[in-house]
């Protein structure tokens, strides 16, 4: 995707932004059917034809169409099948029917990018800040949407008798176990929390803050897939002791006796990823476990989940771009910790904290102002980002959010206790 006309300085570097991740969702898809692209297979996830439609759709109507004189849009029907959530742009198709859109083809939403991305770059010189501002937003929206696109991807699959591999799998290379989890220690102290204003940050992640910490420790990796199988064999699922009530009854009702993807046969525990059914690896840090989960196994190792402020306080001196994060399209998945202390990369870590304002938070005016603030209900907070997190997006103070029970993404487990 190259540029309408030759752009510098600011503007050329938004330019080659915007192309770059526009890019990488396309090559996420390179390897899809038709079909492929328009199944949904829970109403948690969406068409990968829909997530790039969608992301497109944030573009022509929040920056074309509101910013560029005489814009029109690409088709006039666009809006009510794309938009998300958006109340203040109307009406909408319904989520849990998205899959259900056969028309307009995989082709043709690609055409909708070709034809949004032309007229962005051809408008990029002339925009005025505010519509920059929003193409940056637009950016790492479409950043959230690709890990999202390669996790739905992954559960379409996993839904198919055949479990086919979208990528071939990535060599393996041994590695030694990890040896006992280290703790970090903190005595009881204030820090401040928060987004500090240098560069972008989802309104969610501010008002920066002071936040008192008790003396505890945390953990200086994530919990492994080793440790958790020694979970199971403890009759972990089986202990109601271990669980909050609203997870026991989660487990009972849904049978839930293992990570998602995992399955045991001849007492050999084996796990479905994008490049199909393979062993589960030992040293690997457990994923696709629910806040439930991770709750229930923090308490069988006599410990807790760290609060997002000790997590934030942990981290804020690593590198947020550094570990397992997602550079090109592939089948990523969570690898043996190579050194510790790691905080980015490979899963998203459950924090104890639930999804709440800040002390101060506003939403901005308009729709985008829809954008984070009114989920932040029934939710818990996660940190670090995951091996399906494009490079680049993550940072200490990104804070993402999930239910409970919710377990498609790569998320994991890191420990925390008391001092």
């Amino acid at each position: 995707m190259e540029p309408q006309r030759r752009t510098h300085g600011l503007a050329g570097d938004l330019a080659r932004r915007f192309s770059a991740v526009r890019g990488l969702s396309e090559a996420l898809v390179a390897s899809l059917s038709d079909a492929d692209a328009t199944v949904q297979s829970m109403d948690d996830a969406s068409p990968a034809k829909w997530h790039l439609a969608h992301t497109t759709w944030f573009f022509e109507t929040f920056v074309l169409r509101d910013h560029v004189a005489g814009y029109r849009l690409h088709d006039e029907r666009f809006p009510f099948l794309f938009n998300s959530y958006y109340e203040a742009e109307g009406r909408r198709h319904a989520r849990g029917r998205r899959g259900m859109v056969t028309r307009p083809t995989l082709d043709e939403v690609m055409a909708y990018r070709g034809a949004v991305d032309a007229a962005l770059l051809d408008a990029i010189d002339d925009l005025p800040a505010p519509a920059r501002e929003l193409v940056v937003l637009g950016c790492h929206h479409e950043q959230q949407h690709q890990e999202l696109l390669v996790t739905d991807i992954l559960h379409l699959m996993s839904e198919n008798p055949l479990e086919p591999a979208i990528w071939l799998a990535a060599a393996k290379v041994p590695v030694a176990m990890p040896g006992p989890i280290g703790w970090i220690e903190s005595g009881e102290r204030v820090v401040e929390i928060g987004h500090d204003g240098q560069g972008f940050a989802f309104d969610c992640e501010g008002p920066r803050h002071r936040a008192l910490l008790p003396a505890h420790a945390i953990a200086d990796r994530t919990v492994t897939n080793g440790e958790w199988q020694r979970f199971i064999a403890d009759g972990g699922y089986c202990d109601p002791r271990l669980w909050l009530s609203d997870g026991w009854g989660w487990v009972q009702r849904e049978g839930i006796d293992a990570p998602l993807y995992w399955e045991e046969q001849d007492g050999v525990w084996t796990r479905f990823g994008l490049d199909g059914r393979r062993a589960v690896d030992p040293a690997a840090p457990v994923t696709h476990v629910s806040f439930y989960e991770a709750d229930a196994y923090a308490a069988w190792a006599g410990a807790r989940l760290p609060t997002e402020f000790e997590w934030e306080a942990a981290a804020a001196a690593s590198d947020a771009s550094g570990g397992n994060q997602m550079d090109t399209g592939g089948a990523v998945e969570p690898r043996p910790a190579a050194g510790a202390p790691a905080f980015f990369g490979d899963v998203w870590e459950w924090t104890g904290s639930a999804y709440r304002p800040y002390p101060g938070f506003r939403a901005v005016e308009g729709a985008v102002g829809e954008y984070n603030g009114k989920f932040m209900n029934g939710q818990f907070v996660l940190r670090g980002g995951s091996c399906a997190t494009p490079r680049g997006h993550a940072r200490a103070s990104y804070r993402n959010f999930f239910y409970p029970h919710q377990r498609w993404q790569f998320t994991g487990v890191r420990l925390a206790k008391d001092l």
